[in-house]
Formats: C-alpha cells, sequence, structure tokens
C-alpha cells in the first residue's frame, strides 16, 4: 500500500494515466554520435552534445518502467539547478530546446563521482549506513565518530568519492591522487566546489520544507580548459530528499523518515520476481507508475517553487522532439 502524504492536484493523476502510453523510451536522431545511459540518450556532435532525459526508470541494473513526464521533470529540475548555481561553477548547459532535451557543451570529463552526504544512512552494500555498521570508522578518507544512529546527521558534511568505469569503487582523496585518476590541484578545486554546491542545495531546499540528504556531482574540463558542471545536478534520480517537517518527530520515533522516492517500486518489483535474475520482469501496475510520476512531478515544484507544465494533450513525444530539434541535429 503506498502512503499518499504527498498531495497534487487530483488532475495530475488523471493527466499521468492519460499518457500512460506515450513515454519516451528511446530515440533516433539522424546525426551523432549515440550513447545509451540507462536515462539519458546522448549524441555527440563535436564540441556540443544533445542529452536526451528519457522516460525509462531503471533500477537493479535493467529498465523496469516507462514513467510519464519523468524525463521532462528531471531535465526542468536539472536546469533550474544550474542556473541557480552559476555562482559557484559554470555548467555545460548550451540551451534547453524541448523540457526533454539540454544541448550542452562536450566536455572533457573527470573519472571521478562527487559523492556528497549530509546523513548518514541507505541499504547497498556501499551506502554510509552500512559501511558504518560493518565497524569501519575511516570510509574514503573520512573519519567517523562511534555513537552514530541511521538517518543521523553527521557532524559535517562529507565528500565520499567514487571511480568512474567498468567497476565504480569507493576511494579516497590520496588514492585519487596517488593513482592519477585526478591531480592533487584537480581535486582540491572540485571537492571545494562539490561542497559548495551541496551547502547551497541543502540551503535552498531547506527553504522549500525538504531536506537534501545527499547528492552526487560529475565534472570535466571545457574547450578552455575551465572546470564545469556536467550531468545532473540535485535530480530525484541523483540525490535523496527527505521531508522536514516530520524528520526530527520520526527519528524521536524511531521511524524512516519520511522520502519523495523510487524505493516502492524497487520494493514491488523484489516481491513480485527476482529482478537481478529473472529473464523477464512483470509489467509495473500502472498505480505504481502513476504515483512514481506523481512524486517526480511533486519535487519538481516543491524544489522549484514552479508549477510543472504539462505538455500540449494528445501530442507525441516523439514528434514534439522532432519539431523542437529541427536545425539543432
Amino acid at each position: 500500500m503506498i502512503e499518499n502524504a504527498i498531495y497534487t492536484p487530483e488532475s495530475y493523476a488523471d493527466r499521468i494515466r492519460q499518457d500512460l502510453r506515450n513515454c519516451l523510451v528511446e530515440t533516433n536522431l539522424s546525426n551523432g554520435e549515440k550513447f545509451v545511459d540507462k536515462v539519458r540518450d546522448r549524441y555527440v556532435l563535436g564540441d556540443r552534445m544533445v542529452l536526451i532525459t528519457t522516460d525509462r526508470q531503471s533500477a537493479f541494473d535493467r529498465v523496469l518502467a516507462a514513467i510519464p513526464f519523468k524525463g521532462q521533470t528531471l531535465n526542468m529540475t536539472s536546469a533550474w539547478w544550474f542556473e541557480q548555481t552559476r555562482h559557484i561553477v559554470p555548467n555545460h548547459v548550451l540551451s534547453i530546446p524541448d523540457p526533454n532535451v539540454t544541448v550542452a557543451k562536450t566536455c572533457t570529463v573527470f573519472p571521478i563521482e562527487f559523492v556528497v552526504r549530509g546523513y548518514i544512512t541507505g541499504t547497498t552494500s556501499t551506502s554510509l549506513w552500512t559501511v558504518y555498521q560493518s565497524g569501519q570508522r575511516r570510509y574514503c578518507g573520512n573519519d567517523l565518530p562511534d555513537g552514530l544512529v541511521k538517518n543521523q546527521k553527521l557532524p559535517a558534511n562529507l565528500i565520499t568519492p567514487t571511480t568512474k568505469g567498468k567497476e565504480d569503487r569507493p576511494i579516497s582523496p590520496d588514492e585519487i591522487i596517488s593513482e592519477k585518476w585526478m591531480t592533487a590541484d584537480e581535486w582540491e578545486q572540485c571537492s571545494r566546489i562539490a561542497h559548495e554546491l551541496f551547502a547551497f542545495g541543502q540551503a535552498r531546499a531547506a527553504e522549500r520544507g525538504l531536506i537534501l540528504v545527499d547528492t552526487k556531482y560529475e565534472m570535466g574540463r571545457d574547450q578552455n580548459g575551465e572546470i564545469t558542471l556536467i550531468d545532473e545536478i540535485h535530480t530525484p534520480d541523483s540525490s535523496r530528499y527527505w521531508m522536514a517537517d516530520s524528520y526530527e518527530q520520526r527519528m524521536r520515533d524511531g521511524q524512516e523518515p519520511d522520502n519523495v522516492d523510487k524505493e516502492f517500486l524497487r520494493l514491488w518489483f523484489r516481491e513480485n520476481s527476482d529482478p537481478y535474475n529473472d529473464e523477464v520482469l512483470p509489467p509495473a501496475p500502472d498505480d505504481l507508475v502513476v504515483e512514481l510520476s506523481r512524486r517526480y512531478i511533486y519535487l519538481y515544484e516543491k524544489i522549484t517553487g514552479r508549477s510543472f507544465e504539462f505538455p500540449e494533450e494528445g501530442q507525441p513525444i516523439e514528434k514534439r522532439l522532432e519539431s523542437n530539434l529541427a536545425g539543432i541535429v
């Protein structure tokens, strides 16, 4: 049973249901070298690239469902944050010609993800809480005090970097430098930028009644050698958000914080299949898909303070993309 503590107008659910079969799951642009990631399709066109955020919903290293308007909410949330943080670091955005599309500068990417954490939480093998529970008190170069409890605010925000490649692994700043993933100066600049971005994001989220729990950033150098923020920023896919108004009480009661994420969809697939080994997975129930779409839209509105702009009714996304990208690719 899904708890509906997250309010959106009833008309939103009706519109989502209307578009359950009008989702963007694949793209086929005529120009550019194409790369397919879990959610985004990238088309590299020399010194720029076209990033199309699809409606694919991934987990367990595979696509589970197509979620109406997910791509639009992710792309437009990122666009808002990119604009808000230009005073901290330049970013790769050149234009937003379509709600699902960002045209961006092509950059030389640092092979490190800058994972920043404000709270000790998580359930995966690399999550800070799992590592802490196992007895480790030093992680990615950070010393952790005894006596922390799950979901507690950390004494200070931490960066727990991971490598980007065939095998992502947690790594310390000393290892990043000694193994030549980055120079000492690059690490110093990028880690400072990551801390500034996260502190800014936490403050803005708090103004909106949200807690920015953790996130990840990616950076690179543009053609002029300037360090540039790339990929996405503070989206529901790259970040964890909790509801601020109930956090303290739920901590006192020993309950998990109220969250706005996709965990309930993961749980449904775990309960109804073996998502790591089954060749074919059952289709996600429409009610779960509608709920997840609603949550993405809720977060977009909560974060940006803007109303979500639904696309024109009845227009296939592919046709809209073709029109909006005419002359660009």
